[in-house]
């Protein structure tokens, strides 16, 4: 052990929705841990966001509704919205949430909070480099590296140059955008897209693939991209971004380019957000001096029990590739407990991956969608129908979306699902519970559900 170096059981590096409840857990069991966070407690998902961004799309909503509300024969008004107010209700939520994971984290018996930049000094010493005072060195056998992703700029010319929004600054605007222009067409980009269409801010979403959110199946895309157009996006699809340069009055333009044109356009925007994908934070790390192996773009490898290639150190949450999602960052601190604490062998294969992209309506997914499951080679046989069918969805005046489960053709098991329609995310989770079980669709066929709810949809569904 180097002189000087502080001897632990266990060292945890960040406080994320993993890392935090490992480490609370590890010193339950007795064992001395040491949390290691470098900046605001609660990772991810409090500070920048699940927390930060449903809250604002909550707020983006009632301003959506408000306009709407001659619609249910209710006088609201003209409707405007206060940017400022809009992002202190949300750091309020966000405060309060960090409050509470950083005292839980206090208080925790065997547990100590160590503020500092870490970064690996041997194969299980990490140096903790704080803003003020000395550096520590701290050992132990079992190290756990929890320390996630940021928002990366892909490499466009003149990119660098310019004035460029990422998911987290986005949140920190005091005035509404004029014209915001949006490169990507993922789950960030179309929901802070349709928020600020909503405030009241014309969007356009530049998208390279030729639908958006390039992971669902064609249908699904095209019928969310129905929906933002409805909303007044411009979404531009197949359309490459050649160059960013600096606009007039500070504002930006982009040069973009349909795939297999010559010919080129130029967009003008008062701010631009780029949502084209995340970066580990792992390059501050000095991984190889304990021997951890990453892939080319930096994410650390871990195999099915999320140990790296180096004994004792293991990975959880974004920093390790893969879905990046709150939920699977928490099963990760479950893998890990039952393993090291319960004495169980867990592993991530086989595990779900449900999540809901929080557009409005929802779109919730889980398991296999139908381009996935034909291109296994599977017998599929897939149950469409649109929100316009529901009774409660049309009650709500809410009858945007489809609903899709993809069964398997000889059995009926159910492979997976997409919901997109008002709480898409829940009726989702109802699918996948009936997916645990495995349940055969018929079974929600026959259900009975209370009338007149959502649930009941899923009879309608499945009687064709």
């Amino acid at each position: 052990m180097a002189a000087g170096a502080e001897r632990y059981d266990a060292i945890v590096i960040g406080t994320g929705q993993g890392g935090a409840p490992l480490a609370r857990a590890l010193a339950a069991a007795g064992r001395t841990t040491a949390i290691i966070e470098s900046g605001q407690v609660g990772g991810t998902c409090v500070n920048v966001g699940c927390t930060p961004t449903k809250t604002m799309v909550a707020s983006a909503r009632v301003a959506y509704l408000a306009r709407r509300a001659s619609a249910y024969g209710v006088r609201a008004g003209r409707v405007t919205v206060d940017m400022a107010r809009v992002r202190q209700r949300k750091q309020r939520m966000v405060e309060a949430w960090r409050t509470g994971s950083e005292r839980g984290l206090r208080r925790a018996a065997g547990l100590d909070l160590v503020r500092g930049e870490a970064h690996f000094a041997g194969p299980h010493a990490v140096a903790v480099t704080p803003a003020r005072g000395r550096a520590r060195t701290l050992v132990a056998d079992q190290i756990f590296i929890n320390t996630g992703a940021r928002p990366v700029r892909p490499p466009i010319p003149g990119l660098d140059g310019v004035s460029a929004l990422d998911s987290t600054s986005i949140m920190e605007l005091a005035t509404l955008p004029r014209h915001l222009l949006v490169v990507g067409g993922g789950y960030v980009g179309l929901e802070f897209g349709q928020m600020f269409r909503r405030f009241g801010s014309a969007v356009t979403i530049v998208q390279r693939h030729e639908h958006l959110l390039d992971r669902e199946d064609p249908d699904v895309a095209g019928e969310v991209e129905k929906i933002l157009r409805e909303d007044g996006i411009t979404v531009l699809l197949g359309t490459e971004t050649v160059r960013a340069s600096a606009g007039p009055a500070g504002g930006v333009r982009l040069t973009v380019r349909r795939a297999g044109s010559r010919t080129a356009r130029t967009l003008q925007g008062s701010h631009l957000l780029v949502a084209t994908g995340r970066a580990p934070n792992t390059a501050s790390l000095n991984l190889r001096e304990a021997g951890v192996e990453t892939d080319e773009r930096g994410f650390v490898r871990v195999n099915e029990r999320l140990e790296t290639s180096a004994p004792g150190i293991y990975a959880l949450g974004d920093v390790k590739g893969g879905p990046a999602f709150t939920h699977i960052s928490y099963d990760d601190f479950r893998i890990l407990r039952t393993n090291l604490l319960q004495g169980g062998n867990a592993t991530t294969h086989h595990r779900a991956v449900p999540y809901t992209v929080f557009i409005d309506p929802e779109l919730g997914r889980v398991g296999l969608s139908e381009t996935e499951a034909r291109a296994r080679g599977l017998a599929v046989r897939a149950f469409t129908m649109p929100m316009s069918s529901v009774a409660r969805a049309r009650e709500m005046d809410e009858p945007r979306g489809l609903m899709k489960v993809v069964t398997n053709e000889a059995s009926g098991e159910i492979l997976g699902c997409a919901i997109l329609g008002v709480a898409g995310g829940e009726l989702m989770s109802m699918v996948q519970l009936a997916m645990m079980g495995r349940l055969p669709y018929a079974a929600l066929r026959d259900a009975t559900f209370a009338h007149p709810t959502l649930a009941e949809s899923l009879n309608n569904l499945f009687d064709q």
